[in-house]
């Protein structure tokens, strides 16, 4: 099966590794690039808890004033995994999405425990800190990176990509959606579609792109990207 994957290599590249030795044919075309921002580091001793909804987010974060015994929450595994490889020792994961975030921080965690740390991009899919404030929770959220659309591309590898559409596409995220768009139509290639799964990170991402013709769209969940194979 021909699969393309649009995540900046680093995040992908184990993806890559396991999908190729399953046999697939791997096509990689990076729709963003992931950008640190300077940011004013708040008085971490303030806050009982930290939460983070992307890996990124704890790799642009300068953690050696941060008690690394703080319940940290994340939003899945590959986050989890990141936040433990920095110290973090009391990390609690959600299963890939905002919304089993939420809960999971209602489950442990009260409003009377403390204020709250939220970590983030400068662009996100749902607005957690709004959510849990009005279920009242005190939190601040810290912007630390920013997504960039990639503007040009390797023309050979479109050309290719034009003689042998991938089966499935996997997009992670309303940035890349929106800059997928923008390159299916910079190189012409909106009627191409019609036999691709699009594999898309909630409905908000997904919706970016439904102008184009595939043939089905599916949400899912960081991690579940094998389990789709199977599905289709």
């Amino acid at each position: 099966m021909h699969i393309l994957f649009t995540r900046p290599l680093e995040d992908c590249h184990e993806m890559i590794l396991k999908f190729q030795s399953l046999g697939h044919e791997i096509s990689h075309l990076p729709l963003i690039n992931i950008e640190g921002l300077k940011y004013e580091a708040p008085n971490y001793s303030e806050f009982k808890a930290i939460i983070f909804t992307s890996a990124n987010a704890v790799k642009f974060l300068d953690i050696k004033n941060i008690d690394k015994k703080l319940k940290c929450f994340c939003v899945g595994s590959a986050t989890e995994k990141k936040a433990r490889s920095v110290g973090f020792q009391n990390v609690f994961a959600a299963e890939g999405n905002v919304s089993n975030l939420k809960e999971l921080i209602l489950q442990n965690f009260k409003p009377s425990d403390g204020k709250l740390i939220y970590i983030s991009g400068e662009i996100i899919s749902s607005d957690l800190d709004k959510e849990l404030i009005s279920s009242g929770y005190t939190i601040e959220r810290l912007i630390n990176y920013r997504a960039n659309p990639i503007e040009k591309y390797d023309e050979s590898f479109i050309e290719k990509l034009k003689l042998k559409m991938p089966e499935i596409t996997y997009i992670y995220s309303q940035n890349s959606a929106i800059n997928f768009l923008k390159v299916i139509k910079n190189y012409q290639l909106e009627t191409l579609w019609m036999n691709t799964n699009l594999m898309c990170i909630g409905e908000k991402t997904s919706s970016i792109l439904n102008e184009i013709k595939w043939k089905k769209i599916f949400l899912f969940n960081p991690g579940e990207e094998e389990f789709l194979l199977y599905k289709i």
